[in-house]
């Protein structure tokens, strides 16, 4: 067995060592940063409102301004979280940075889950609507068409994603806006009569259980805000925030206003007979055909939208799980124009196999919409409160309050309780579809131990298929050698013992590699605390397993240091570890180009 040895290595300044190149970040602007995601969650305007005046009754304009009101919360959750650890993944990045990669990676998962279900019932919709007006393909072709066309212009790039995202995002708030006017017009014609009877109308079990079931269906009208998180990286400095503001408004306005709007020109009855096109009823009233036929369109196009919002969000979070190693790694490599085609083409292969297992009968792929986005909201809310216990020093320009965030945790937790009692199979289909993908990405995270179990059951019959095992057996082992031989790096500031030792027992819960650069900083060797060596000796002698190498750089830590070691050193960025920086911190963690906090 090979001597572990600590190593002490001098300040260096080896000539030649260059910078990595490094721009100025230039990302999406306001408006199609918000087009991006915003056709994913304005779309629901098109169906949320039949659904809660069928389980609201009356009072489902009610029932949809509560949920205006937990999506207010989660504003500043979101904003908190983000501009605190301003990368993409969403709740995944907010838990990666907080507890265990294994609980990141289900929040992960759910997210996944959700983005290929909307995907996949988004273009089934979008194509349903052409098809009733046109019938120029069948549906499932359809959809696949749909499905291909817009991976193609994922893989073209954010731009031109953005591009079509903001066309159809401006085509859809222009044409609901005229459906309101319309409507008001219609409404100021015909009288109050049938607003008055629906207000009278008296809603099953009384107000209490029509508000929590019409707010619990309600709750599918906030699908989609948590996709902005998703690819935080590719907007410009201070969009993040106001995604989320333009986001809150439109829902606000739209889904209560359209329910409204419905209870003053139809009957309550009629709503349940055209739940599936509520909006496109409302157009033939308030209009007649012309609008009719605009809404249809505006409805295709902004679902198609909403496809567009899962291919980028689903693109940014797989990426920052491969690169944090919870996914194989070959999904991130990149065509001539810089996106990473294989997450897009993989996830398109999805969408169209759930397509076609299903046969296009998409009510159970509901359930896994439903309830998946849903906790995915309840575990960015728990990503929020851990960031508030441990990472209290880390400076954000937003702090969401504790009653705000513990009353949206539990809101949400009730969305998804009366969800379960409304449709109990959604529960069976959502659980059928989490345990494999949870399985997949245990495998990939686990991998270490099922390579040493394999180890051990072919040293076991090695004795008796030799010439067939040996092959495989080093292979085996040279797999786990090349995974333990990659380094990580843990920047200190001579940090005391305690800190030091909560690294490495981070670095041996957490990550396959062993070995350990701890690296401090320096201009002048005064600045090193005479106390580190003997420290990290100590706990070379603590931790027999994990190889420690002790370097000292003559810099200063920022960005630049961080690019030049990880091109240096070929250690990606993300397995580069901080403890918290304080407030006095000069630079954002989006500069430091993914570099983890686990102290």
């Amino acid at each position: 067995m090979r001597r572990k040895r600590l190593r002490w290595r001098m300040p260096e300044r080896t000539p030649g060592d260059d910078l990595v190149a490094g721009g100025p970040h230039v990302g999406l602007k306001e408006l199609p940063a918000t087009a991006i995601c915003g056709n994913d969650i304005t779309s629901s305007c098109l169906y949320v409102s039949a659904l809660a005046i069928v389980y609201a009754g009356r009072w489902a304009p009610v029932a949809l301004l509560l949920v205006a009101g937990v999506l207010y919360l989660f504003r500043s959750i979101y904003a908190e979280v983000i501009g605190a650890l301003p990368l993409n993944g969403g709740a995944y990045n907010a838990l990666l940075n907080t507890t265990s990669k294994f609980r990141a990676s289900l929040a992960a998962c759910l997210t996944v889950l959700s983005y290929m279900a909307t995907a996949v019932i988004s273009a089934n919709e979008a194509i349903r609507y052409v098809h009733d007006q046109f019938s120029v393909m069948p549906v499932t072709a359809g959809t696949v068409a749909l499905l291909g066309a817009l991976a193609v212009l994922t893989i073209l790039g954010i731009s031109e994603s953005s591009r079509v995202a903001t066309g159809i995002f401006l085509l859809h708030i222009g044409t609901m806006t005229t459906l309101l006017v319309a409507g008001i017009v219609q409404f100021a014609d015909r009288g109050t009569e049938i607003l008055r009877v629906n207000l009278e109308t008296p809603t099953p079990g009384g107000m209490t259980k029509a508000l929590f079931f019409g707010f619990s269906a309600a709750m599918l009208g906030i699908s989609g805000f948590e996709s902005s998180a998703n690819f935080v990286e590719e907007q410009a400095e201070g969009v993040f925030p106001k995604t989320l503001r333009n986001m809150w408004v439109a829902v606000t306005v739209l889904n209560p206003g359209m329910a409204f709007l419905a209870l003053m020109i139809v009957p309550i009855g009629a709503v349940t007979r055209h739940e599936e096109a509520l909006l496109a009823h409302l157009g033939s009233i308030a209009g007649g055909n012309w609008l009719h036929l605009l809404i249809s369109a505006d409805a295709a196009l902004v679902l198609g939208g909403a496809v567009l919002t899962s291919f980028v969000g689903v693109n940014g979070l797989v990426q920052r799980m491969a690169l944090d190693r919870c996914l194989p790694q070959f999904l991130l490599h990149r065509n001539r124009r810089g996106t990473t085609h294989r997450i897009i083409f993989g996830f398109f292969l999805l969408t169209v196999s759930i397509l076609l297992i299903t046969r296009g009968e998409l009510r159970a792929l509901a359930g896994v919409y439903t309830l998946s986005f849903l906790a995915v909201m309840v575990f960015f809310g728990l990503g929020n409160i851990l960031l508030k216990i441990k990472r209290a020093r880390l400076a954000r320009p937003t702090r969401a309050s504790w009653l705000g965030t513990l009353v949206a945790i539990a809101a949400v937790m009730a969305g998804i309780v009366g969800n379960a009692v409304m449709n109990p199979p959604y529960l069976r289909v959502f659980l059928e579809y989490l345990v494999p993908t949870v399985l997949v990405v245990s495998i990939v995270l686990w991998r270490i131990n099922l390579l040493r179990a394999g180890l051990f059951v072919v040293r076991q019959f090695s004795g008796w298929i030799a010439d067939l095992t040996g092959n495989l057996a080093k292979t085996i082992r040279d797999r786990i050698e090349r995974i333990n031989a990659q380094q990580v790096v843990f920047f200190t500031r001579g940090d005391n013992a305690a800190n030091l030792n909560n690294a490495l027992l981070y670095v041996r819960r957490n990550e396959h590699p062993k070995r350990v650069k701890i690296v401090i900083a320096a201009r002048d060797p005064e600045e090193i605390p005479p106390r580190l060596e003997k420290d990290l000796k100590f706990l070379d002698e603590v931790y027999p397993d994990v190889e420690i190498e002790f370097v000292v750089i003559d810099g200063t830590f920022g960005p630049d240091l961080i690019r030049r070691l990880s091109k240096k050193w070929d250690i990606p960025t993300n397995l580069m570890f901080i403890g918290s920086p304080g407030e006095r911190f000069p630079h954002s963690l989006a500069d430091l180009g993914g570099v983890r906090l686990i102290i």
